[in-house]
């Protein structure tokens, strides 16, 4: 008999779905935790950035205490970390590898495979946020107590865009060139309303960023551990481009090479 591929019910001698899903989200977690370059790009790049930002007077991070806005921008970073850069080069290389191929034709099936690298996703950010609020703490961030609902929400909604995002560049592209695309695109989301406000860049490139989901991200947790704001706009932003992804994903992913 097969194997829906798709399926994450129940299995004869199979575990039930929501252990087969837990297991294989704390490997994920594991492996994103273990690995030393993901680690440098999740947690000790956001903190250097962090404490580089909160203790220099460049860039200008807009208006407000500079320790919050250096926060907030290295929370947004947190995501782009994790969520699109990760999870994009740990997905190309398992599907160079076959591992997504054979996984998918196992009891955990595709859709239990996509839920558990969300799990892993959202475990790992719990790490980021736990590990870099307190240093923000440390360095003298202060944020306000009603930022911390849509902060939260920001995170949640930022992190399902952009891992929408790094599946859509890992099913469709090959290993070497995602890991190449992931990180350049890191890099160039810095500028781009990640760690400093949209209209504090020049020209044009303020509403191209502030349309962009690296920006939408940025101002959003920005306007939430800043001003304690309801960021609305900018979360438009991220689920447009969250939506969009998820479905070009859906018509375009390769499970294997």
């Amino acid at each position: 008999m097969s194997v829906d591929p798709m399926s994450t019910a129940s299995t004869p001698g199979a575990a039930p779905a929501r252990a087969r899903v837990l297991s294989r989200a704390a490997f994920e977690t594991r492996m994103l935790l273990a690995n030393g370059e993901q680690l440098l790009v999740s947690l000790i790049l956001p903190s250097l950035a962090l404490a580089g930002l909160t203790l220099s007077s460049v860039p200008d991070l807009g208006p407000g205490a500079r320790a919050e806005l250096a926060l907030a921008g290295a929370l947004a970073l947190c995501v782009v970390s994790t969520a699109f850069t990760g999870q994009a080069i740990a997905t190309g290389f398992d599907r160079r590898a076959g591992v997504l191929r054979l996984l998918g034709t196992t009891p955990l099936g595709r859709g239990g495979l996509l839920a558990a690298k969300a799990l892993a996703v959202l475990s790992v950010l719990g790490v980021q946020v736990v590990v870099i609020g307190a240093l923000g703490l440390a360095l003298g961030a202060r944020t306000p107590v009603a930022g911390l609902v849509p902060a939260a929400l920001t995170l949640l909604l930022g992190s399902a865009c952009f891992v929408a995002l790094a599946l859509l560049l890992a099913g469709t592209l090959r290993a070497e060139a995602v890991l190449a695309l992931a990180n350049l695109v890191w890099v160039l989301l810095l500028g781009l309303g990640l760690i400093a406000p949209t209209d504090a860049l020049p020209g044009i490139l303020a509403p191209v960023a502030a349309a962009l989901p690296s920006g939408a991200l940025g101002d959003a947790m920005r306007l939430a551990l800043v001003d304690g704001g309801w960021p609305l706009a900018q979360w438009a932003v991220l689920a447009v481009w969250g939506v969009v992804a998820a479905l070009l994903a859906s018509r375009t992913f390769r499970w294997s090479d």
